[in-house]
């Protein structure tokens, strides 16, 4: 009398990878996108923290101006946080750096430079600071745009 051995199969079929392969392409197509769009809204965020009033780069303008009396000039820039007090010899008041680091290696979430006007067209009163946000196009700040902006639109 023959005994029939039954083997077990150790594979996968051809559908069964299919099936597998198609359920996991179906859960990426709603995750990834959900996923870009966090990143997206923590650079925004990331720069609102440099921008806005109680940001690091307003904080370091304020120190500045406590110092010096008035923020730095457009022509000056951000720069003028940077700079060693050895260079500042001409006016005692400067008791900088008021920002640690190097100037250049100041930038937004997107890898561009701050823009910064002083004094500003927008903020007549102090100065206008922005990021050109993910389009990394200046759009002035306006309405609609994606800049972020130390001021409010209107």
């Amino acid at each position: 009398m023959r005994r029939k051995v039954h083997r077990r199969r150790s594979a996968f079929t051809l559908i069964e990878v299919l099936l597998v392969a198609g359920i996991l392409a179906v859960l990426a197509a709603f995750i990834v996108p959900n996923l870009f769009g966090q990143a997206t809204k923590a650079r925004i965020d990331i720069a609102k923290a440099a921008v806005l009033r109680n940001g690091s780069i307003a904080k370091a303008l304020d120190s500045y101006k406590w110092d010096m009396g008035k923020y730095p000039e457009t022509d000056q820039g951000l720069a003028a946080l940077f700079q060693p007090k050895e260079k500042k010899r001409d006016d005692e008041r400067y008791n900088g750096p008021y920002m640690e680091g190097v100037f250049e290696q100041l930038k937004d979430p997107w890898g561009n430079a701050f823009e910064y006007r002083c004094p500003g067209e927008i903020n007549e009163e102090f100065y206008d600071l922005w990021s050109r946000g993910p389009d990394i196009k200046d759009d002035g700040g306006k309405e609609g745009s994606d800049d972020v902006v130390n001021w409010v639109r209107k």
